[in-house]
């Protein structure tokens, strides 16, 4: 990720960008050749990626609409992706109508498509910055205008801390986050794992080394530790799909792949 910067930068066709990959993994058609080509490569080593994205956006879906359900109406969705069906705001506002939300990236591939995407929606908002630098975020002018940081928030980092390498120093960044929660936010965190196919991980990991982010997955324990002292809701840190699965098909992949591939929680902070 590049620093914050004050106006988006000329996209880039030629480097497979990460947002793009994942948008085509999710059927999407906001990518182009080299986005497709990379994503391909990558399905060669691990076909199961198109599956745990698409599940991975459904237990956004889920983990949302339960919050919301149950009284959260700010959303704070860090590293947000191309806008796509069923986003944080639509999910949120169909149970709560006055849910507020804002969406941070920095890529500008993103920030286009989002603002041309979001800018009739009500309650929401979408800001360019670096979540490599909690502070910028939780700082911004547009953030705290929208937000409210002492009342209940939810603070989304969904398949994005994946994409920090150690030397940014992911804990104390997501520790940042954390910290910034009052009592009654939730952390919603979902990461890599290549703990059910490590022979794929090489190969994965060398596709998106030549992206616009490269990526790192990590073990079981090091994804829990993410949550801190936070309390876990149930079922606690799980695969995607067996985080309250709500319809026959999550379930049957829910019990399909039980071995850590894409873990996912959602905890509260007391």
């Amino acid at each position: 990720m590049d620093d914050r910067a004050g106006e988006p930068r000329e996209v880039d066709l030629s480097t497979p960008n990460v947002a793009r990959m994942y948008d085509y993994y999710l059927g999407g058609k906001d990518n182009f050749a080299a986005d497709r080509e990379a994503a391909e490569k990558a399905l060669e080593f691990a076909p199961q990626i198109r599956l745990a994205a698409q599940q991975n956006r459904a237990f956004m879906g889920r983990a949302v609409r339960h919050l919301a359900e149950t009284g959260t109406r700010q959303f704070l969705d860090v590293g947000t992706g191309l806008p796509t069906q069923n986003n944080v705001h639509e999910v949120a506002q169909r149970v709560a109508p006055d849910a507020r939300v804002v969406y941070v990236d920095n890529d500008p591939v993103v920030l286009t498509h989002g603002r041309a995407i979001l800018g009739g929606a009500q309650n929401v908002d979408i800001v360019q910055a670096d979540m490599r630098h909690p502070e910028e975020i939780l700082d911004d002018p547009e953030v705290r205008k929208r937000l409210d940081f002492d009342q209940p928030i939810a603070i989304l980092l969904l398949a994005i801390v994946h994409f920090l390498p150690d030397t940014d120093d992911p804990e104390a960044v997501v520790a940042r986050f954390r910290d910034a929660l009052p009592p009654g936010g939730h952390l919603v965190l979902s990461h890599v794992c290549g703990d059910a196919l490590p022979e794929s991980v090489p190969g994965v990991t060398e596709v998106y080394r030549h992206s616009t982010m490269p990526i790192v997955a990590r073990t079981p324990d090091r994804i829990r530790g993410f949550f801190g002292d936070l309390e876990l809701l149930e079922p606690g840190v799980v695969n995607v799909a067996q985080w309250r699965p709500d319809s026959v098909e999550t379930r049957r992949i829910a019990d399909k792949y039980r071995r850590p591939y894409f873990l996912a929680g959602v905890a509260r902070k007391a």
